[in-house]
């Protein structure tokens, strides 16, 4: 008897998993469309407000809460940083400050979308947002940004997939801004030019990322003059 037969538990397992699948999907584009349905189940669960937890703290507490869970870090006015585990788990020391402020938030890496953003709008002394790498934040989530216009002066976009041109637009409210992190934007087609735009828009505000040649497209004349040799024939 060959060495490559499936022991018979093993075959059960298989031909119970298979025969699932083949109940409930007919094709490849039936079973795709589950699977994103659920990943859209799952974000819309995380990104969800904690509405019992602002009725009876308040909504410092709430929105700390809502970072922590999804694996950020907060700052209150006063104390040290608060940063969850990896699995969102972290000391519960914070359900105290009800009635201090939150001066500072890293999402970076986490799932938050525009849904999520209700959690944060209400941090109306907030003064940095880093949103670094975070794959659902998106322009329509930088609309909303105008909220915290009045308090927030530091905001990191950085290694976002889905942030353009459009998006940066909307920050035109933000003129308290005096650090604006835009590198490593994908959807963002000239970088160096959004870069000149986004400084011309918020002059007081210090823009860090692309270069302001990056992406622009130099004449025959500037490239061959650029990409000579400077060794002396």
């Amino acid at each position: 008897m060959s060495s490559a037969v499936a022991p018979e538990g093993n075959q059960s397992k298989w031909g119970k998993l298979l025969q699932f699948l083949a109940d409930r999907f007919y094709d490849v584009e039936a079973l795709r469309e589950y699977l994103f349905q659920k990943q859209v189940s799952k974000i819309h669960q995380k990104n969800r407000s904690f509405t019992y937890i602002k009725e009876r703290y308040g909504p410092y507490v709430a929105s700390a809460y809502f970072i922590l869970k999804q694996g950020g870090a907060v700052k209150f006015q006063g104390k040290e940083w608060i940063r969850s585990s990896g699995r969102g788990h972290c000391s519960l020391e914070f359900l105290n400050f009800q009635a201090i402020p939150i001066e500072a938030v890293d999402a970076s890496d986490c799932a938050i979308n525009y849904q999520g953003l209700d959690n944060l709008l209400a941090l109306k002394e907030l003064q940095s947002l880093w949103l670094q790498r975070c794959p659902h934040v998106d322009d329509w989530c930088l609309s909303r940004l105008y909220q915290l216009a009045d308090s927030l002066q530091e905001l990191s976009l950085a290694g976002c997939p889905r942030i353009s041109e459009r998006g940066l637009a909307c920050l035109h409210h933000l003129q308290k801004l005096r650090r604006l992190d835009i590198s490593d934007l994908p959807a963002v087609s000239s970088p160096g030019l959004t870069r000149i735009l986004v400084e011309e828009m918020l002059p007081n505000c210090e823009v860090l990322g692309a270069e302001w040649t990056e992406g622009l497209k130099l004449g025959p004349e500037k490239l061959s003059r650029d990409t000579a040799s400077p060794i002396p024939a």
